[in-house]
């Protein structure tokens, strides 16, 4: 994993380059102004309204994203599934309405459609390596058709008025890196910002990202980049910024596991501002780890966190809400001391009440144990 103090770029004389490290406090998409410049990245199965305001409370997080919907879902008035998708709350501005298709003109009208829900932006998905999406031409299907992209750049930037922006991969595969490139192309066609994952198609979520593609696109474009892949620390964070001169981060896969990684990347920003990063941290990396002022959440912590989203998603009624809660177990349990227990009995449990009644038992015994504990000693 890339840490700060490893790129010789960001260290002059023992000091950590305040300017090159820093995420960004804002950046303008368009007409809309994201503070900080971290974006929630969408993911299939996460990101709905219920985990969005959850990263929104926490705090630390510019820009949050739906679920990718079909275009082909968001006209058909059958389509439950992606008129749940595209369900907010007012309290999620500023955020952005991601769409996959291949037609020029569905898309069109589905970016129509997001525009008069009252989104902020809108994004196109070039990025999905799932085979099912791929297979209709969808996600990362279409980077081998850059003509096609083209059409339906040009027929959403026509249709809505609201920033247009879009997220891709860097390539088929390695033979064909296509990144800066269409980059252009996006920029020529009024997009006002494009995200890159910095792996290819046929990578899916292996191996390392490499941000240096995210590097050469924010060299051959003016609009705003937003650099995505591997970030899971703050400061992975700050040495993608350092490495690449990107305009913005996203964070996906971390987020779940981790929902304070926005609120963390904050504070370090906070603390690299009072540059009080000096020779012994860059040369002691793992020892500096717990001087590092940004929150680590604590066994309390991940019981309120668990908790809270727990009762969003049985305040919600969403109809798949016991998925989601043994779902999010995995990633919400990680690092809890006897957390497989947990997991087990949140997987054996048949209702989200009683989900919740498993996890306020499991945490209310280890915490009130261990008070007891600390008042004997």
């Amino acid at each position: 994993m890339r840490k700060y103090w490893e790129n010789p770029a960001n260290v002059s004389a023992g000091v950590l380059t305040r300017a090159a490290a820093s995420v960004p406090d804002r950046v303008a998409i368009g007409n809309i102004q994201i503070t900080p410049a971290t974006v929630l990245a969408p993911m299939a199965g996460v990101t709905d309204t219920v985990f969005r305001r959850f990263i929104r409370n926490l705090g630390g997080c510019g820009l949050i994203m739906t679920e990718f919907t079909s275009a082909d879902g968001v006209l058909r008035a059958r389509d439950q599934k992606a008129k749940r998708y595209l369900h907010f709350y007012e309290d999620e501005h500023p955020i952005s309405a991601q769409l996959f298709g291949s037609d020029p003109k569905v898309m069109a009208d589905a970016a129509r459609m997001v525009e008069d829900l009252g989104f902020d932006l809108v994004d196109l998905n070039l990025g999905c390596p799932a085979k099912k999406v791929v297979k209709c031409n969808g996600g990362s299907g279409l980077l081998r058709d850059l003509p096609a992209i083209g059409k339906i750049f040009e027929s959403v930037r026509a249709a809505i008025k609201i920033p247009f922006t879009v997220k891709f991969r860097a390539g088929w595969d390695n033979e064909k890196i296509i990144c800066v490139g269409w980059a252009k192309m996006a920029e020529d066609f009024g997009l006002s910002a494009v995200a890159l994952h910095a792996r290819t198609r046929e990578q899916g979520y292996s191996g390392q990202a490499r941000w240096e593609w995210i590097a050469a696109v924010k060299q051959a474009v003016k609009i705003p980049v937003i650099g995505n892949g591997d970030i899971r620390t703050p400061e992975d964070a700050c040495a993608i910024v350092a490495q690449t001169g990107c305009d913005a981060v996203m964070i996906g896969r971390t987020a779940p596991a981790n929902p304070w990684i926005f609120r963390q990347i904050e504070q370090y920003n906070a603390w690299l501002s009072e540059g009080r990063v000096g020779t012994a941290a860059l040369a002691c990396p793992a020892e500096q780890r717990s001087a590092v002022p940004y929150d680590e959440p604590s066994e309390a912590d991940r019981y309120q966190m668990i908790r809270t989203y727990f009762e969003m998603l049985i305040e919600e009624e969403l109809p798949d809400a016991v998925g989601k809660m043994k779902q999010f177990a995995s990633w919400f349990t990680h690092g809890v001391p006897g957390g497989a227990g947990l997991r087990k009995a949140i997987y054996e449990s048949k209702s989200a009440p009683e989900i919740l009644a498993r996890v306020e038992q499991f945490f209310e015994e280890r915490l009130c144990g261990a008070g007891a504990l600390a008042r004997e000693l």
